[in-house]
């Protein structure tokens, strides 16, 4: 297939001073040769990193980087908590590097002190973890990743990127009951959030991408913080403020397996002194998207957890206009992780106006649904995952939004599978693309988990989709299921529950009124705080990323 015709060429990130375009010959701006799973749900992820991280040896190498970390949080049970685990492994001589966000103060409801607790405990055993605020003003890191090296068992080394965190809320499952160590969202998730999410698990030469993308952040020389307050608090604290020496990167791993995977990131411009990789920001992710929806015919498939911003939603709103034909699913939150007078608004209306951007744009070939467990609670969507024409996937770190796409760091993984699916329709629709869209969507139908890539017994040809779900492959007939399994589920609801409740997960999702004046205070406010802009001035003001 034509690759450059799906991701971004060399020149086409738009940050010439990146070494990931560099590391191979010719210049190639992805690696082939990839074996990609997809890790539905915290609790399949955290028991893979568990086996992975206990199986690693003396001089094998540990690297991570995250939005936040919680150290008592269980992976599989008492005894494995993530600091307990890595510090284990950095006891027994494990090479383990981390980078955390520093974070804003706890009395903003970030983690501060939780990531704080986490970087101490880890130096302790012999690591090293430090708190990284590199970030624009009012900015994060909130890239997700785990690389695990392996000294002398190459095939061996994995590479996970998606939106799951080491921390609180993450470890559920397909019964969406919720992590039994949880922190608060809106009321209406109750004592313990249900949870979706969607991590990859990489192998073969990604692999050395994604520790590239590791040693740029901690090879930054710029202190980890320009506040003078935070730059006293570590002195008074004694924090490790200078990363040490990495040993020289070892080799990719060889290949194996079908699928080209292309990284793509946010970087901010970065104000006053850029980032030495990316000095006036990368938005590669932004341009990955705009291009793949260039292209989109049939289906967009997406799972977000916010989806704001008209100037975002600009890019499927053109593929929307320019295609009678396509259609677009979204999943989303039903209600916002805060329900505060203030922060609720910030939050709706950012979806609101992209929303009305879709709809304008096509009617109703865009179906927008929130998710609920089978007691009626809605399930928080924090998986960020796209499926355009079962040809292009999409997963990371990044939602779709302005934040994610100018201003945070970000890391996404972008996956072309070189095995044609055989079922029809064909279009040249990919056995990846395909089967993740159709793991996806049988869960949230009630169809059973099949045997798609994340569910660890698929026959990777294709043709082992159970026979319940076989018409999905249609996307007219998988954009009809999903609106009237919700037509039913709404429709229970609406009749006083009575009777036995319908299949499937999905309601409707229909946001909430904003009265002028709450809209009027909440326009401002989401623009600065919620959902800023991290582009240069010019770009601005050219609308480009």
């Amino acid at each position: 297939m034509n690759r450059g015709a799906w991701l971004l060429e060399r020149g086409e990130r738009g940050n010439p001073a990146t070494r990931l375009d560099g590391r191979r010959p010719g210049g190639a701006a992805w690696t082939s040769g990839n074996e990609v799973r997809p890790l539905v749900h915290g609790a399949t992820y955290f028991a893979e990193l568990l086996a992975g991280i206990r199986a690693l040896r003396a001089g094998d190498l540990l690297l991570f980087t995250d939005w936040r970390g919680d150290p008592d949080e269980r992976l599989d049970g008492p005894g494995t908590e993530i600091g307990t685990v890595l510090c284990r492994a950095a006891e027994r001589g494990v090479l383990v590097k981390g980078l955390l966000w520093r974070s804003h103060l706890d009395g903003l409801h970030f983690s501060q002190e939780e990531n704080r607790r986490f970087g101490e405990q880890i130096a302790r055993a012999g690591g090293e973890c430090l708190l990284d605020m590199r970030v624009r003003p009012g900015g994060s890191h909130h890239q997700k990743l785990v690389v695990l090296r392996h000294r002398d068992r190459p095939l061996l080394d994995v590479a996970y990127v998606g939106g799951i965190d080491l921390c609180h809320n993450r470890n559920d499952d397909a019964a969406h009951r919720g992590d039994r160590q949880s922190l608060p969202l809106a009321s209406a998730y109750g004592p313990h959030p249900p949870w979706h999410d969607v991590q990859l698990a990489l192998r073969g030469p990604v692999v050395g991408d994604v520790e590239a993308v590791f040693r740029e952040r901690w090879e930054d020389p710029a202190p980890l913080s320009r506040s003078p307050l935070t730059r006293l608090r570590e002195r008074l604290a004694d924090e490790d403020v200078s990363a040490d020496p990495l040993p020289p990167q070892a080799p990719d791993p060889p290949p194996c397996g079908p699928h080209t995977v292309q990284l793509l990131r946010t970087y901010p411009n970065r104000l006053l002194r850029g980032y030495p990789f990316a000095p006036d920001g990368e938005r590669s992710i932004a341009r990955g998207y705009v291009k793949a929806l260039a292209r989109a015919r049939s289906l967009v498939y997406l799972e977000d957890q916010y989806l704001w911003s008209p100037r975002v939603v600009a890019g499927f709103a053109r593929a929307l206009r320019s295609h009678p034909a396509l259609r677009m699913i979204a999943v989303v939150p039903t209600v916002p992780e805060q329900d505060g007078w203030l922060t609720l608004p910030m939050n709706l209306i950012g979806r609101i106006n992209a929303l009305a951007e879709l709809r304008a744009a096509a009617g109703d070939r865009v179906a927008v649904y929130g998710l609920e467990n089978r007691a009626g609670t809605p399930v928080y969507v924090h998986a960020k995952v796209c499926v355009i024409d079962d040809i292009w996937a999409c997963a990371g770190s990044d939602n779709v939004n302005l934040r994610s796409w100018t201003h945070d760091s970000e890391l996404s993984c972008a996956v072309l599978d070189e095995t044609p699916d055989p079922r029809p329709p064909a279009g040249g629709a990919r056995v990846f693309a395909r089967d993740l869209r159709l793991e996806l969507m049988r869960e949230h139908l009630d169809l059973g988990t099949g045997t798609g890539p994340g569910s660890g017994s698929g026959s990777g040809d294709g043709s082992g989709v159970p026979e319940a779900g076989a018409e999905l492959c249609d996307p007219v007939a998988a954009f009809e299921a999903f609106a009237a399994a919700a037509r039913a589920l709404d429709a229970w609801y609406a009749e006083g529950c009575r009777g036995p409740r319908p299949p499937g997960r999905l309601r409707r999702y229909v946001p909430q009124e904003l009265p002028p004046v709450r809209r009027f205070l909440a326009r401002p406010l989401h623009r600065a705080l919620v959902d800023p802009d991290g582009r240069p001035l010019g770009m601005r003001l050219r609308r480009t990323f």
